[in-house]
């Protein structure tokens, strides 16, 4: 083998060179041809143009006259049927590139609605977590319940300490009260048996 299967190939130039038509080009102006065959000024324009077709060659000098009328406007015929001949293609052309594009706004838009759906899910799901959260935070009216809590236990506290030194001053002098009532009596009572010793004879043996 003369040549490699790694080595490309040359290409070799032509003695003419290949006219290049760009399609995008072509197609703008095939585009716009169909886009201006659309309008009612080309509908006016066409028959403008038909009537001063018809007009000259029916009352203008007969030496002057390039279509006969009594081959019935063959010129004018042919011509017509030329340009429908063209206007097809044109339509058609037209209609293909609508169409590609079309085809790729509908794509643009399928890719916008499956990124809005996604952002949609995603902040949807956000809110949900969100929520979740929120519930598992203290609201205004459960510190207030709790706060309020907190003074009724400090205030029960506040007045148990007051209400505890005055319970103990008073048990005090309850007791020494008792107690000297006691020893009264236990006073009273030696002095008795020491008076009946003294009353009572002492026997020797």
């Amino acid at each position: 083998m003369s040549d490699s299967l790694d080595t490309p190939k040359v290409r070799r130039r032509a003695l003419l060179g290949r006219p290049r038509v760009e399609a995008d080009a072509f197609g703008r102006i095939s585009e716009a041809i169909a886009r201006f065959m659309g309008t009612p000024r080309f509908l006016l324009y066409l028959t403008i143009f038909c009537v001063f077709w018809l007009s000259w060659n029916s009352w203008a000098p007969e030496h002057l006259r390039f279509d006969s009328a009594v081959y019935y406007f063959t010129a004018l015929t042919l011509m017509l049927s030329l340009q429908a001949s063209y206007a097809a293609p044109l339509i058609l052309l037209a209609q293909n590139r609508q169409t590609d594009r079309d085809r790729v706004q509908a794509e643009h838009d399928r890719q916008r609605s499956e990124r809005n759906l996604a952002d949609t899910e995603y902040l949807a799901r956000e809110m949900a977590a969100l929520r979740i959260a929120l519930s598992e935070v203290a609201t205004r009216d459960f510190v207030r319940s709790e706060l309020r809590s907190l003074l009724e236990d400090l205030e029960d506290l506040e007045v148990a300490r007051t209400a505890g030194p005055a319970n103990g001053v008073n048990g005090a002098g309850g007791g020494n009260g008792a107690n000297g009532e006691t020893g009264g009596d236990g006073d009273v009572g030696a002095a008795g048996d020491a008076d009946a010793d003294d009353g009572a004879p002492t026997t020797r043996p």
